[in-house]
């Protein structure tokens, strides 16, 4: 769906055709970028196990450009890489357009803990070094693994699983800032979290306040993203929502 801030009202620019398989269709899409250069959506298509390219001038159809692929998150960075989480095999690769199989990134060493593994990585966030930062769900940390890393470094949590400031329970979507900054959506604990650069805490920008649907609230947050002005928006699961905020970037 496409929304111009302030209507009412959204417009579908892909799928809508119920859930299948089918070239004008999608089955549980469960993320989305926008590549500018092409002027095209890229959407992972999650229960048709595929990610897909869809034009944003009166695209009817999607192409399938990987298959075969457990596909939860994705992002490209300014050199048209496309990287993508698979989450059943606990792995992050980057695809060159016309790849059959990616570059491993981050992860592929099975499921556990270790700093060469993932367990359940959801969102993935890459700098202008092509550093990838990992939200590694089930171990309740961010990790970043620098290019051409065999293993990733904790930079966020990595405490067990809590709610003090030094933990995360459950991290999703994240975003990096110059600075080196993390933010992170803690769902599980219902807020926001900022963790400056080589921080051992982070501090809480949103939410905080236990699940719920005031504006000082959220409910499992699941990814966030931040607007040319500063302006933080936030998607609010459980409360079927998308939040803004005007928060303090210094």
């Amino acid at each position: 769906m496409k929304w111009k801030c302030g209507a009412v009202n959204g417009q579908v620019v892909a799928g809508g055709d119920q859930a299948g398989g089918k070239a004008n269709q999608l089955n549980n899409p469960t993320d989305v970028i926008f590549d500018k250069e092409r002027n095209n959506m890229i959407i992972c298509d999650g229960d048709n196990r595929q990610v897909v390219r869809w034009s944003l001038q009166n695209g009817t159809t999607g192409k399938t450009i990987i298959s075969d692929i457990d596909c939860w998150r994705l992002t490209i960075d300014r050199k048209g890489y496309i990287y993508v989480v698979d989450y059943k095999k606990d792995e992050v690769r980057r695809w060159k357009i016309g790849d059959t199989n990616g570059i491993l990134v981050a992860g592929g060493n099975g499921k556990g803990n270790d700093l060469n593994q993932l367990n359940i990585p959801t969102s993935i966030f890459v700098d202008e070094e092509q550093s990838v930062y990992v939200s590694d769900y089930n171990n309740n940390r961010v990790m970043k693994w620098i290019k051409g890393a065999k293993e990733g470094i904790v930079v966020a949590g990595g405490q067990d699983k809590g709610n003090s400031l030094s933990q995360l329970s459950g991290p999703q979507g994240l975003l990096v800032d110059p600075l080196g900054t993390i933010y992170v959506a803690d769902s599980k604990n219902d807020r926001i979290i900022r963790w400056c650069k080589r921080a051992t805490q982070g501090d809480i920008v949103v939410g905080g306040n236990g699940p719920g649907e005031q504006p000082n609230q959220l409910s499992k947050p699941m990814d966030l993203s931040f607007d040319q002005e500063g302006n933080l928006y936030v998607v609010d699961h459980w409360n079927n929502r998308v939040q803004r905020f005007d928060i303090d970037r210094n």
